[in-house]
């Protein structure tokens, strides 16, 4: 992982990194440039991209403290292509949405491609899928990617109009889960429920006014997880394409869990269902 630079007799000792001197570029922001790229911050989000096959990384910011401390965790080195810029924390301040916690580091880089509900279908086998109807907030949809990652969902699916756009802000809160669970974004989600069902998934949506529990209603063979936003829920159209509406069972006392609560809970039962450890 090095960069070019003026200042060779500035490395960090031992790495062959390298870095280039200039004025801070970009203003502050939710982590979309006008440019159309993407910056994402913190060490986790910026490592996992930076170790991504398929993620682009167009430039590296950084403390010089926090990029060694980067390289010495992976005995790795920047590509030779990277530009990178030292800066202080308060010029990295600059670059991200404010108060952010960018931990020393922040990358621009192109969004990731796209990705093709036939083609996560194709390659799932009978991995569980989530799927979110118009949840908005970047940071519960950040901490639903990081449950998949930990519970190895096949897919993330949302509705592309109805859904937060990949930002710094997500990448943050996903804590480098952005970079691992595909992300498929549909016109509609009900047709897709419906290729899901050709393709053998039990259709699985939690609402609090389902009529079964869970994990009760979860049976064997593949499972889409089928959540809406909080206070809304799931909307009536969806709901007609699931195969069994489910409740989580909550004290009385609080009304709903925050839908990446509700989904880690889910995702838990799913993966642990018939006692396996």
């Amino acid at each position: 992982m090095p960069p070019h630079d003026q200042d060779r007799n500035d490395r960090p000792k031992g790495k062959a990194l390298r870095g280039r001197a200039g004025r801070m570029q970009g203003g502050r922001g939710s982590g979309r440039a006008s440019t159309g790229t993407v910056r994402v911050w913190g060490r986790h989000a910026v490592e996992a991209a930076l170790t991504n096959p398929n993620r682009t990384a167009k430039k590296l910011w950084g403390e010089r403290e926090a990029i060694q401390a980067l390289l010495d965790a992976h005995d790795a080195e920047l590509p030779p292509s990277l530009p990178v810029e030292y800066a202080q924390a308060a010029d990295l301040g600059r670059l991200v949405a404010r108060d952010a916690p960018h931990q020393g580091l922040v990358l621009e880089c192109l969004p990731l491609e796209d990705v093709a509900l036939d083609d996560v279908l194709e390659s799932s086998e009978g991995r569980t899928l989530v799927l979110l109807d118009q949840v908005t907030d970047p940071h519960n949809v950040g901490a639903i990617l990081r449950s998949c990652a930990a519970f190895d969902v096949a897919a993330l699916i949302t509705q592309d109009r109805h859904a937060p756009p990949e930002s710094g802000t997500l990448a943050k809160s996903a804590s480098g889960a952005l970079e691992l669970v595909p992300w498929v974004r549909v016109v509609n989600l009900s047709r897709a429920l419906e290729s899901i069902a050709e393709a053998g998934y039990w259709r699985i949506g939690l609402d609090g006014d389902g009529t079964m529990t869970f994990p009760g209603a979860v049976p064997s063979g593949p499972v889409a997880l089928v959540l809406g936003a909080e206070g809304e829920g799931l909307r009536h159209g969806v709901i007609q394409h699931c195969d069994a509406i489910a409740r989580l069972p909550i004290a009385s006392a609080i009304e709903s869990l925050n839908v990446s609560n509700a989904a880690a809970i889910a995702l838990y039962a799913v993966a642990t269902r018939g006692g396996e450890d």
